[in-house]
């Protein structure tokens, strides 16, 4: 089936099995930016909606529901709470107490054992390839199965999140040192990187050697 299809399966899915206010919210909401991170984020990172639940309802730490936008529960796994956030009503229109109560539901949440993502409107719908990419990088320090496919994709998201921990230049010694590989072959992920649009590299002063590599405006622009 393609996106359309498994989006109303998915959703009539959870209709069917709901009563109350849970189903209510199914059939009332406006869906719009839930909808989108589906269609512009999760298919393309997982090809299916399993596990996942909309609309999960939830007690917060004052003993009220609290429905979050998605809950993505696989079995046997970590537990998961994914928001997605408008600027007006997230900021904009927040007053201080929301604002309280806001980060407070988060930290019950993780007490709970849930862990929370939250992605802003803006890059759900303009900059997706933003979410995968984090998301991808996310799970893959808790699922295994979801860790990109070859060892040399698994080696760029690696090489990506060093790079943005560090306050200067990636050195291919920097990469041999934390993936245990050798220097030839930190030398050609890198260079995949450049060729790829993450990586700059930075030259020394004549102009001939690379001293290391920096990521692109284009790629910090991601991650701000």
């Amino acid at each position: 089936m393609d996106f359309e299809q498994t989006y109303e399966v998915f959703i009539q899915f959870h209709i069917s099995h709901r009563t109350g206010e849970r189903k209510g919210r199914l059939l009332t909401r406006n869906f719009h930016a839930e909808k989108l991170f589906l269609k512009n984020v999760w298919w393309l990172l997982k090809g299916n909606m399993n596990d996942l639940h909309p609309e999960y309802e939830i007690m917060d730490w004052r003993g009220r529901s609290y429905f979050a936008d998605f809950a993505w529960l696989p079995p046997g796994s970590t537990k998961w709470v994914i928001e997605i956030k408008g600027y007006n009503s997230h900021v904009r229109d927040m007053d201080r107490q929301g604002y309280c109560n806001e980060l407070n539901r988060e930290l019950f949440l993780q007490s709970l054992g849930y862990r929370v993502i939250s992605f802003a409107y803006d890059d759900v719908a303009n900059r997706p390839e933003v979410c995968v990419l984090l998301l991808r990088m996310l799970f893959s320090r808790y699922e295994p199965s979801d860790s990109p496919k070859t060892i040399s994709k698994l080696a760029e998201v690696e090489i990506i999140r060093l790079a943005s921990s560090l306050a200067k230049p990636i050195r291919p010694l920097d990469v041999t040192r934390h993936l245990h590989i050798d220097h030839r072959s930190a030398v050609r992920c890198l260079s995949d990187l450049v060729t790829s649009g993450w990586f700059t590299p930075v030259v020394g002063a004549t102009g001939q050697r690379t001293m290391g590599y920096r990521l692109t405006r284009q790629a910090i622009n991601y991650f701000c």
